[in-house]
This record gives C-alpha cells, sequence and structure tokens, in this order.
C-alpha cells in the first residue's frame, strides 16, 4: 500500500448521535485507513440545521460530498444502526447518479430493510413505549430522568432519526431505476445485540448481486465502541486497497 493513496473510511452513527465514537478509530484501523466521520444535521456543530426525516433530503445533504470523489482512489462506507441504512441509501443514491460507489459497503448492528426493525417501527410510539424500549437494548443512560437533560436534548434527536430509518427502510424496497447494487457488502453483527442479532444480519446478503461476507464481534447493539469492530473493518480495508489496481503512472 502506498503512502499517497490510504483508504478513505466514511462513517456514519447510530440514531440520536454525533460522530464521537469514530473519534478514537485511528489507531484501531491501522495503517493506511483514513476515517471520515460524517455528521448529520441536528448535532454538535450542525445543531442549528434542521434535522432530517426525508429519504430526499438525507441525500441532497451527502451525494455533493461524493460528488468529485477521485474514480482511482477507493473507499469504503461504514454505517451503525441507523448509520447502515444512511449509507446503503447513499450507496444506492450514487449508483442511481452513475457516480463512483464505494468499493465496499459495511453494514453493522442494523436488519436490511425487507426485515422487522423494532427500533425505528417505535418512531411515532408514546414517550413511556419508546423508553421503556430504549431502556431494554440499553440506550437509556443510566440516570436519565423525565425533564432531564437527555430528555430534553437527545430524546428529540432520536425520535426522529427513529422517523428518517423508517423512510429510508421504505424507500429501501421501492426497485432502484438502475438495477440491484453489485457493490461488495460486510454485515457485522453484535453477538449480543438483542435488536440486529446475526442471523438478521446474515440477510443483508439479498441486497447485493456482489460479494457478501458476515462477521459476529462481541458486544451488543453498541459495539461500535468496542476495539473488534474498527480491527475488522480496517483489515477489510486493506483487502480493497490491495484489490484496487494502481492508476496509470503510479507504482507502489
Amino acid at each position: 500500500m502506498t503512502d499517497e493513496r490510504p483508504v478513505r473510511l466514511h462513517c456514519f452513527a447510530h440514531a440520536g448521535a454525533g460522530v464521537s465514537a469514530f473519534y478514537g478509530w485511528g489507531p484501531r484501523l491501522g495503517a493506511g485507513v483514513e476515517t471520515v466521520p460524517h455528521l448529520l444535521p441536528g448535532r454538535e456543530r450542525r445543531r442549528r440545521e434542521a434535522r432530517l426525516t426525508r429519504p430526499a433530503d438525507l441525500i441532497d445533504d451527502l451525494l455533493g460530498h461524493f460528488t468529485t470523489q477521485d474514480r482511482d482512489v477507493p473507499y469504503v462506507l461504514y454505517g451503525h444502526s441507523l448509520g447502515a441504512l444512511v449509507a446503503y441509501t447513499l450507496t444506492r443514491a450514487l449508483h442511481e447518479a452513475g457516480l463512483p460507489g464505494p468499493s465496499l459497503l459495511v453494514v453493522g448492528a442494523c436488519p436490511p430493510p425487507d426485515a422487522l426493525s423494532d427500533l425505528s417501527n417505535s418512531c411515532r410510539a408514546g414517550d413511556e413505549d419508546l423508553l421503556h424500549l430504549l431502556d431494554e437494548v440499553g440506550a437509556l443512560p443510566r440516570g436519565a430522568q423525565p425533564g432531564g437533560l437527555w430528555h430534553r436534548a437527545v430524546l428529540p434527536v432520536l425520535r426522529d432519526d427513529l422517523v428518517l430509518a423508517h423512510e429510508l427502510r421504505a424507500a429501501a424496497r421501492e426497485p432502484s431505476p438502475a438495477g440491484p447494487l453489485g457493490v461488495p457488502v460486510l454485515a457485522v453483527a453484535g453477538a449480543d445485540d438483542p435488536l440486529a442479532q446475526p442471523r438478521a444480519m446474515a440477510r443483508w446478503r439479498l441486497w447485493t448481486t456482489g460479494r457478501f461476507t458476515a462477521r459476529t464481534v462481541p458486544g451488543d447493539h453498541f459495539f461500535v465502541r468496542g476495539p473488534e469492530l474498527p480491527r475488522l473493518v480496517g483489515r477489510a480495508a486493506r483487502v480493497v486497497r490491495r484489490l484496487t489496481p494502481e492508476p496509470a503512472g503510479v507504482s507502489s
């Protein structure tokens, strides 16, 4: 691998989150992989921007980052939970626009669009039911109290993100005018994830005509915070790089 051509790893986070889960990924990914986290509107430095709940608005927000992508430089997308649907939707939009897509799509902690998803299906549930589900899957912070900071600042973002996830699932089930995706897909499950068990993650093989691989790592729904996932994705990214021909005039 040459130092001049690292594989860019574009990352998309779970519902209700910013991009802090990816801040520590650099050393764990290994050499030759550059992390590019993408922050959606309505959080962190973009907190004053309107949150997105429609697929078309999501595509408008993201597509411009990839229209000038160097066709000779391979890149990988990783999405966790909601982020997996975001990454898939972006990949499909690039395919339909005739733009260079990722050399590998990695989806984690998210059943494919044709599977049941308790979390996104609860997007319009009452607060009590939604909070009960979040507590069951370990997504409710310890000590979070009604009317407290988490309920005021995070719950509205999370609810809108679940609406977006619900809409992305529905949009993905509509046939694409450009035909099926042929991008290789790596689906990663957490061994103890109650929302996206390994069997459910294996169904992503139906969403590409390209090569499909399924892996399971230790952890619950938030295995994105552990060390095993970035190590796995880093290895996969280096395989992508080795399999990508050098552009004319470049030697390794």
